[in-house]
């Protein structure tokens, strides 16, 4: 089994680390949050395009491809599909109707990228027969294989566009998008358009399996189903499905994070089948929908699918919470309006107490700090910038001043100086390309960061080498500094071996909520062309082979003591597996600190009022090494405030959570697939023992709480208190709720 790690959605308000920082002075972009020289074309269809594929051997190769320069008409009238079927890339669509008769594949690394000022319309033949509008991962005539392994299927997004499938009949498969993903994929600002027909066998996206993945600002009209969707987990934000049988078919998936729903108009609103694990519904507005969330079997007091509701609001709704076939679990209210505050159906744990308590029934919800809410005390939320109404001139190219994104050249001094120059009063446009430095290169507060299909920015060289020494690769802010950072469609790495790398260090605290923030932003590490962490470098290791070659970083992401972060959609991933060269071979990359790391995937520490939904992560395959305990092969320093790890513990813990306070996780699956790279502990369901620990003067609350094959779900102080036995719930164990002592 393979899936990545990633973290997904956080607002972090003061953020992880035991090191003080000087206060530097308030630094806001000239640019403000203002609407600046609106113009008629999207700067993205205007601006020069020179991006490279920096490891493509064919150096005419395109990055950027508007689609009316392949043939598309985008009048209504002409069938467009042949001249969307194009290589990965971006690919842009002006504005207009684009009539479709064939799928548009979503290929790998490739963004679809709509007119944000004017969204296309992709509109379905009415003979169109093909799997879905736009397909990320096709299946091959004849049987079942696909394109791609779907737990692989990484680097897509798709933005800007209304699909339209109206005009396929009723009753047939009319599917807007087949959306079968994993890490580093998006969806977002896409209107959904089925048919209004009774009977309609039409649906907006359908889902049958695969590792994501974050969607937001969706807009469904119609259908049988909004959407249809299996998946290990994914998180989901602001849709509204309006006017559809049902509009959200979950079919299975080991932990959900739907965060600001509104549902109008349905037959059900929520229809969970037996494979539903953990389901986590926050903030959701559902009117004259007669059936908010209904699931395939009782639990009749023993687990089975795990609910977490909270802030919800129904207006004329009969059953808030159903079983097919059974009585209701929770009433509604038909012509009334009723707020469901926090309701749980699952176990519960407190503290250190071993024993769970099996609740479907109100509880508790923590105070939330105004920080993490909106006006309307709903978690705060923010849509990937894209800088609609801005024009052209407000933007400056690296490439246009000394940079070369050509993944040999140092562009160090270009970028320093292009951030001196511009970096408070441009959007610095960092064309496609692999951009090399080899000292720290600062982002100041202020500055607006935009990548073109994941434009890399990669660490290099000495300075990066010794773990004892550890040097930022990518600062962003200066200690102590507060203002306006946006960072989109950015990768950011390194060139291996790095052991002395800190990836990205954040110091910017935000002066206004989601002012400091990143969207579609990654971290990778390994496994891809130009990072010398490949195949010939570092395939699986044995027992007292020497590592130093296949270190990749000291820490991924670094929030310091007085930052605040927003961070939508992003991957931290330390790579276990190749991506360029044959996609499947397998990896040894050491890393110290984040996704698939050696001591731990994520630690918050002295932190306070931070929101996480949904974090996932996986422990590292290699681990335990034999006769070689952790924390090789890195060192325990404390100034970065590491874990001590007993003899007890011999693999990484996937969250670790100290001295820290108003810590709220909407979702979290931490997996352990691998114990010194076999699964046969996956049939007993023990191939690490402890995996997630809160120190006891810690102040957090856990829902939706599903691991995989670790004994011990929920440690405190280093004991293991929440036996997965207990919550045994299909392939993975869920808790429902954990929360402290005295909540």
């Amino acid at each position: 089994m393979r899936v990545a790690g990633f973290l997904l959605h956080v607002i972090a308000t003061v953020a992880a680390s035991n090191m003080m920082s000087p206060q530097a002075p308030e630094l806001i972009s000239n640019l403000d949050f203002g609407i600046a020289a609106p113009d008629d074309i999207f700067w993205l269809e205007a601006i020069k395009h020179q991006g490279k594929a920096a490891y493509n051997p064919d150096p005419s190769y395109q990055v950027f491809r508007n689609v009316k320069d392949f043939g598309a008409k985008g009048d209504g009238v002409a069938d467009d599909s042949a001249a969307i079927k194009i290589t990965p890339a971006i690919v842009y669509f002006p504005r207009g109707t684009y009539v479709v008769s064939k799928a548009i594949i979503a290929y790998y690394y490739t963004q679809l990228i709509g007119d944000p000022k004017d969204r296309p319309i992709l509109r379905a033949t009415s003979n169109f027969t093909d799997l879905a509008v736009i397909d990320a991962d096709p299946y091959i005539p004849g049987g079942n294989t696909q394109w791609y392994q779907n737990q692989n299927n990484f680097f897509r997004s798709v933005r800007n566009f209304i699909i339209d499938v109206r005009l396929v009949p009723a009753t047939a498969s009319g599917t807007c998008l087949h959306w079968q993903v994993a890490q580093a994929t998006s969806l977002m600002n896409i209107a959904f358009y089925m048919s209004d027909a009774p009977n309609t066998a039409h649906q907006g996206i359908w889902m049958e399996n695969g590792s994501g993945g974050f969607m937001g600002d969706l807009d469904f009209h119609g259908g049988k189903f909004g959407m249809w969707v299996g998946n290990q987990q994914f998180t989901v934000r602001n849709i509204t499905i309006s006017d559809a049988q049902t509009a959200i078919m979950g079919v299975w998936g080991w932990g959900w994070t739907y965060q600001g729903v509104t549902i109008n108009n349905c037959s059900v609103g929520f229809d969970l089948l037996g494979g539903v694990g953990a389901e986590a519904i926050i903030d959701a507005t559902v009117s004259d929908t007669p059936i908010f969330v209904r699931s395939a079997a009782s639990s009749n007091g023993s687990l089975v699918g795990s609910l977490v509701l909270n802030n919800i609001k129904l207006n004329n709704v009969s059953t808030a919470v159903g079983v097919v076939g059974g009585e209701d679990v929770l009433c509604g209210a038909p012509n009334t309006t009723i707020t469901i505050d926090s309701w749980v159906q699952g176990n519960v744990y407190t503290g250190s107490n071993p024993t769970g308590v099996f609740t479907q029934n109100n509880i508790a919800a923590p105070a939330m700090p105004c920080s993490l809410l909106n006006p309307a005390g709903q978690i705060f939320g923010r849509t990937h910038p894209q800088y609609a109404d801005y024009h052209v001139s407000q933007f400056v190219s690296a490439r246009d001043h000394g940079a070369t994104g050509d993944g040999k050249t140092d562009d160090t001094a270009a970028i320093k100086t292009i951030f001196l120059k511009y970096g408070t009063s441009k959007i610095i446009f960092f064309d496609a390309g692999t951009y090399i430095v080899t000292s720290t290169i600062t982002i100041p507060a202020g500055a607006r960061v935009v990548g073109e299909a994941w434009s890399v920015i990669s660490g290099a060289g000495p300075a990066f080498q010794d773990q004892n020494k550890p040097q930022v690769v990518v600062r962003v802010g200066e200690p102590g500094s507060r203002g306006v950072v946006e960072i989109t469609d950015i990768i950011f790495s390194t060139v291996g071996p790095a052991p002395g790398a800190i990836v990205v260090e954040w110091n910017v605290k935000e002066i206004k909520q989601g002012s400091a923030g990143t969207w579609d932003t990654h971290i990778r590490l390994g496994g891809a062309a130009g990072t010398n962490l490949e195949i010939e470098q570092c395939l699986p290791i044995v027992a007292g082979k020497d590592a130093s070659g296949c270190m990749a970083a000291f820490m991924a992401l670094h929030l310091t003591r007085d930052s605040s972060a927003y961070l939508e959609g992003m991957w931290v991933w330390l790579a276990d597996h190749t991506l360029d060269e044959d996609g499947a071979s397998q990896l040894t990359i050491f890393s110290g600190r984040a996704e698939h790391h050696t001591l731990y995937q994520y630690q918050l520490l002295n932190a306070k009022e931070h929101y996480m939904g949904l974090i996932q992560t996986e422990t590292p395959y290699y681990q335990p090494i034999p006769e070689t305990p952790l924390p090789y092969p890195f060192s325990i320093t404390s100034k970065y405030g590491d874990p001590e790890f007993p003899s007890d513990i011999t693999m990484a813990w996937a969250l670790v959570v100290r001295s820290s306070r108003e810590i709220v996780v909407f979702g979290a699956n931490l997996y352990s697939f691998y114990s010194n790279y076999s699964q046969d502990c996956l049939a007993t369901r023990n191939c690490q023992n402890q995996i997630l620990n809160v120190s006891g003067d810690s102040s957090v609350y856990i829902y939706s709480l599903a691991t995989v094959a670790s004994t011990f779900q929920v440690s405190v102080d280093g004991a293991g208190v929440v036996d997965q036995k207990d919550n045994n719930n299909g392939f993975a164990s869920t808790v429902t709720v954990w929360r402290p002592n005295g909540a």
